[in-house]
């Protein structure tokens, strides 16, 4: 799956260790979230559908680990620098097994085939 991401070669040098430093202690704390616990939900406070992704997580009995980054009024630098990382460009974000299966429609999704229990 070929992702459009700018090719280092186009990014000047003076600039490369300021775009991957870019809040990247955010990162770091899902990437070890990710390696700790088998379902992340990475989310923010006033979000309903993260609280209903939680909800329908436990409704199935699966346990989760929830990280949340700021509000609508704060952190959104913080949520932008994952939105890069990932590619996902909305909240929430799960994640199952290291791998990210998007939000909570196709959190429902894999409830409902099995797939996730």
């Amino acid at each position: 799956m070929p992702r459009h991401i700018l090719n280092e070669s186009q990014i000047h040098p003076a600039i490369q260790a300021l775009i991957a430093s870019h809040h990247r202690e955010v990162v770091d704390e899902v990437i070890s979230a990710i390696a700790q616990h088998r379902v992340v939900v990475v989310g923010m406070r006033q979000n309903p559908v993260c609280k209903a992704v939680q909800k329908r997580l436990a409704a199935a009995n699966v346990k989760h680990h929830y990280l949340e980054y700021g509000s609508y009024f704060s952190d959104w630098r913080k949520r932008n620098a994952l939105k890069l990382w990932t590619g996902w460009p909305t909240f929430p974000m799960v994640f199952v097994e290291g791998v990210l299966v998007g939000g909570d429609n196709d959190v429902k999704a894999l409830i409902s085939t099995g797939q996730l229990s």
